[in-house]
């Protein structure tokens, strides 16, 4: 799937900080917890939850989020739509793990079970 340059561009730029409390309010309305949303973004990113409260107050962008974090190696494992786009024809490398991280709070709202969002754990 071929997004373009701008696309990818602005999703770059976006602040990991302007994100995390959509995504901490969309599993709340769930009745997921922050607990489980930082397990999330730990077997991801490999950051615990104080690394993640670095990058929230520096602002980091998901450009520099991601070129900071681990990846799981299991992260080829998540698949399926998100956005209207199919997560495994995404080109861009960093566009698709911020994708990634969209899907998992995604299923963690829709009740997923904690072992099934943690893919091969």
């Amino acid at each position: 799937m071929k997004n373009s340059n701008t696309h990818n561009q602005r999703i770059a730029k976006i602040t990991f900080a302007s994100v995390y409390p959509m995504y901490v309010e969309k599993i709340e309305k769930k009745g997921r917890t922050k607990e489980e949303l930082h397990q999330v973004i730990e077997w991801l990113t490999s950051f615990d939850y104080k690394k993640v409260q670095e990058l929230i107050k520096e602002n980091a962008t998901f450009e520099t989020f991601f070129r900071q974090a681990s990846l799981n190696p299991n992260a080829h494992l998540i698949t399926g739509v998100i956005c209207g786009v199919r997560l495994e024809e995404i080109e861009d490398p960093l566009t698709q793990q911020v994708r990634y991280l969209d899907k998992l709070v995604d299923e963690l709202a829709k009740g997923k079970k904690m072992e099934k969002i943690l893919r091969g754990s």
